[in-house]
């Protein structure tokens, strides 16, 4: 199966899904509405929640079907503001931002371009600014797989260094993912305020 076939049928089962406990979490901690940046939007089960509360979104995700999805949903409410652009994380560019929120998003980096991307993504939030979504645990199943980043406790505490730790919950479990499949999650539920 391609990529994007794979893509289309996760879109599919998690179609009509809300937006994310983490997203949800640190939207309530603004006073007013700003400028979002939504790694890895996908089909936009995040990007509508920021839209609905009036906030101005890029939503960016490498896979094209995603952001056409998103930009037809039924849903989209009156007077939105959306911006989309079809890039890799690595490559992708936008400006200074209230939030980035990167939902079950930011692993699929490509492991050698982490770095610069998380520095990038820290250099773009504002002051007060924050960041919404989840990294890995080296515990993960998908750990061993080429194109997955996994970090470790000390890896993940300096990450988190120079933030205000708003929200940092540590999820271990079993489970199946949304395409079927068996899958141990070892997965940090991240909300961080840039001082």
């Amino acid at each position: 199966m391609s990529d994007t076939s794979r893509w289309t049928e996760y879109y599919r089962k998690t179609e009509g899904r809300p937006p994310r406990p983490t997203l949800l979490f640190a939207l309530d901690r603004f006073a007013e509405p700003g400028f979002a940046v939504d790694l890895g939007c996908g089909e936009g089960r995040d990007t509508i929640e920021l839209l609905r509360r009036g906030w101005r979104v890029l939503g960016i995700d490498s896979e094209p079907g995603a952001i056409a999805r998103l930009t037809a949903r039924p849903d989209l409410p009156p007077g939105y503001r959306l911006e989309t652009q079809v890039a890799q994380f690595e490559d992708a560019a936008w400006p200074a931002a209230d939030l980035v929120n990167a939902s079950f998003s930011l692993f699929f980096c490509a492991p050698g371009a982490f770095a610069p991307l998380w520095r990038k993504l820290v250099a773009s939030l504002k002051p007060g600014g924050r960041f919404a979504g989840h990294l890995l645990g080296e515990r993960d199943s998908w750990a061993a797989r080429p194109r997955v980043v996994v970090h470790d406790d000390a890896a993940i505490a300096s990450l988190l260094t120079g933030f205000d730790v708003e929200m940092h919950d540590v999820e271990e479990t079993d489970g199946v993912t949304p395409r079927g499949e068996a899958k141990h999650w070892h997965i940090h539920h991240l909300v961080l305020r840039h001082p």
